[in-house]
C-alpha cells in the first residue's frame, strides 16, 4: 500500500506485506474476558463521542453567538468515532504506572487508559469538576492519576513529551513504559523525527502508535506524505515497526501486546502503525464535504465495533452480552451528561491558577 493512493476514493486497511503483523489473534475459548473487555472499551468510547458530538452542535462562533452560548460543549471538538479499536487494543496491555500522551483527538485514549468518564464530560462542559477545572477542555485533558499525561492541541507535540516521560522512567529504573499516540499528519512535523531519534539513541521504553486515519484536518495525508509513512520512517531509524489493520481490535490487541512486551523487556522503542479512518469531519461541526463520498462509504463498512460484534457472535459470544455492554455504556454516558450539566462553573478567582510562570512580564 502506497500513501499516494489514499484520499482519492480508495480505501484500504491492508498493511504492506513485509510490515504486516504476522501473529495469531487470540481465540475466544481462551480469552473470553479479554474480548468482552475490549468490546466494552470501544462501546464506552463510541457512546461518549456520540454524546459529546450532540452536545457540541452550535458550539462555535460560526453559528452565531447565541447558538454558541447555548451549546453545552463550546469550541472545536475533535472526535475519534470509528477509531475505537486502536486505543482499546493498545491500552488493554497497560498498567496504572504506565504513561500515555495523546493528541487533539484524545477522548478515546483517555477513556481506554482508565480516566473517569463523568469527570471528562465535566471537562468538556467547562465545569470546575472536570480533570483540569474546566480550563483544559477537549484538547488538553490530562489525568496524571491514571498516567494520562495530556492531550495536546499542537500536532506532534505529544511526541517529545512521551520521550521525556520514557527517559525519566529509564533513569529512575521504573517498571513502566510510555505509549505515545499521534496521527499521520504528525509524521511530517519535526518533533516526530527528533523524538524517534532520541528514543532510539537512548533505547527508551516507549511505544509509538501512529493512528493513520488518512486525513490531516481537511487535507488527505497521502499526497503530502513521501514514502510509506510512519513505519518506513521508523525503520530508517532502526526502530522495529509493525503495520496493522487499525479497525480490527483483535489484530491491534495482538500486535500491540507483542510490541509492548518487547519494550518492557528492554528492547528499546517500537512503533505500531495502525491503519484506520476518520469517519467524522476534522471537528464535530465540519461536514467534511471535501472528501470522496465513496471513500467514506467504504470506511463505514469496516466499522471496528460492528466488525468485532460479528466476529464475536460467530465465535460463540452471546449477542445479549454485547447488547448489555452497549446499554451499560449508554447509561453511563447519560448519567455523565446529567452530572456535567449540574456541575458548577469555575470561579473567576481560578482564572490564573495552574498557569505556568516563566519569569517574563505578566498582566496585572
Amino acid at each position: 500500500m502506497r500513501f499516494g493512493a489514499l484520499g482519492h476514493g480508495r480505501y484500504d486497511l491492508q498493511p504492506n506485506a513485509h510490515r504486516a503483523y504476522p501473529g495469531n489473534r487470540m481465540d475466544f475459548a481462551n480469552s473470553a474476558a479479554e474480548w468482552l473487555a475490549l468490546y466494552r472499551t470501544m462501546a464506552r468510547i463510541r457512546a461518549f463521542e456520540n454524546a459529546a458530538e450532540a452536545a457540541s452542535q452550535g458550539g462555535v462562533s460560526a453559528y452565531g453567538q447565541e447558538a454558541a452560548g447555548a451549546a453545552s460543549v463550546r469550541g472545536p471538538l475533535h472526535l475519534s468515532t470509528g477509531q475505537e479499536a486502536v486505543p482499546a487494543g493498545v491500552c488493554a496491555h497497560l498498567r496504572i504506572a504506565d504513561c500515555i500522551t495523546s493528541t487533539h483527538r484524545g477522548h478515546g485514549h483517555t477513556l481506554a487508559k482508565g480516566a473517569d468518564l463523568a469527570r471528562m464530560m465535566c471537562e468538556l462542559f467547562g465545569k470546575a469538576t472536570g480533570f483540569n477545572g474546566g480550563k483544559g477542555g477537549s484538547m488538553h485533558i490530562a489525568d496524571f492519576s491514571v498516567g494520562m499525561l495530556g492531550a495536546n492541541g499542537v500536532v506532534a507535540a505529544g511526541l517529545p513529551i512521551a520521550v521525556g516521560a520514557a527517559h525519566a522512567q529509564k533513569l529512575q529504573k521504573k517498571d513502566a513504559i510510555t505509549v505515545c499516540f499521534f496521527g499521520d499528519g504528525a509524521i511530517n512535523r519535526g518533533p516526530f523525527l527528533e523524538s524517534l531519534n532520541w528514543a532510539r539513541v537512548y533505547a527508551l521504553p516507549v511505544l509509538f502508535v501512529c493512528e493513520d486515519n488518512r486525513w490531516s484536518a481537511t487535507t488527505a495525508s497521502g499526497p503530502m506524505t513521501a514514502g510509506d509513512g510512519a513505519s518506513a520512517r521508523a525503520e530508517a531509524l532502526d526502530i522495529a515497526a509493525t503495520q496493522v489493520d487499525g479497525n480490527d481490535v483483535f489484530a491491534v490487541h495482538a500486535a500491540a501486546g507483542e510490541l509492548i512486551a518487547e519494550v518492557r523487556a528492554g528492547a528499546g522503542p517500537r512503533l505500531l502503525h495502525a491503519l484506520t479512518y476518520r469517519v467524522k469531519g476534522h471537528v464535530s461541526v465540519d461536514p467534511a464535504g471535501y472528501r470522496d463520498p465513496g471513500e467514506l462509504a467504504a470506511a463505514l463498512e469496516t466499522d471496528p465495533i460492528a466488525r468485532a460484534r460479528v466476529r464475536m457472535i460467530t465465535d460463540g459470544v452471546d449477542a445479549a452480552s454485547l447488547d448489555a455492554l452497549e446499554h451499560a455504556a449508554h447509561a453511563e454516558v447519560e448519567a455523565a451528561l446529567v452530572i456535567a450539566d449540574a456541575a458548577p462553573w469555575p470561579d473567576a478567582s481560578a482564572a490564573f491558577t495552574d498557569v505556568q510562570t516563566t519569569g517574563a512580564g505578566q498582566w496585572t
